[in-house]
């Protein structure tokens, strides 16, 4: 993350304008290109600081205290970020879990999924958002994503049904880094994969609003979006 500083010292009219008088004195306009680059990149990068504090803010807030307030708690920003998506992803392996405990099939994790990611936006952002800048977690959490993953590959291993290998099965059964060791075979590592992508498509254009105003309802889209994964 950058520092404070760094987001107040870009100013985007004044720095392309004097690029622009530099370049078109000297050697031309084209040189204005590299600073316009950075100015972009340290627009984007100050740009998603700002939403990351305004998302701690918001947990401050649900938890009845400030956001400086939350701080005084953790010895640093990555630290209290660090809890957090041990949290968050503590929370989804549970439901995962205790929904795999009572037979739960494909359908059933999906409408599991959605129901955890409704229930808090703002956790579900946290760790499958925008990425911080500078932040990264430690091989803990990794540890907890590969059980949320597992449950998954534990339900597309038991209801795969028998399919023509496609070229994206031999592709998963040489590229199996993501999965954690689990013997699922190839088909079900293929539907598993999808499975995440596309529900998490939907939930996240959703959640981030990207569907405000559109005039349909995100669940009817998610709903339509698992019918067809479930036909595959």
């Amino acid at each position: 993350m950058r520092p404070a500083g760094a987001c107040g010292a870009v100013r985007p009219g004044a720095a392309s304008a004097g690029a622009a008088t530099t370049g078109a004195a000297s050697i031309g306009v084209a040189s204005t290109a590299p600073a316009v680059s950075m100015a972009v990149s340290v627009r984007r990068s100050c740009l998603i600081t700002l939403l990351m504090t305004a998302l701690l803010n918001a947990i401050a807030k649900r938890m009845g205290m400030s956001g400086p307030a939350l701080y005084r708690y953790f010895a640093s920003r990555d630290e209290l970020i660090t809890e957090l998506i041990r949290d968050a992803y503590r929370s989804l392996a549970d439901a995962f879990r205790a929904t795999a405990t009572d037979g739960a099939d494909l359908a059933d994790l999906a409408h599991a999924l959605r129901r955890w990611a409704l229930d808090d936006p703002q956790r579900y952002l946290l760790v499958y958002g925008t990425p911080v800048p500078g932040y990264h977690a430690p091989e803990d959490t990794t540890a907890i994503t590969a059980e949320i993953m597992a449950t998954l590959l534990d339900t597309c291993a038991a209801t795969s049904a028998d399919t023509a290998e496609t070229a994206l099965d031999a592709h998963l059964d040489d590229h199996r880094q993501w999965d954690g060791g689990h013997p699922a075979p190839a088909p079900a590592l293929r539907r598993a994969l999808v499975f995440w992508t596309r529900l998490h498509g939907v939930l996240s254009l959703e959640l981030a609003g990207h569907f405000a105003g559109m005039g349909f309802d995100p669940a009817q889209l998610f709903a339509a979006e698992l019918n067809s994964l479930l036909d595959d």
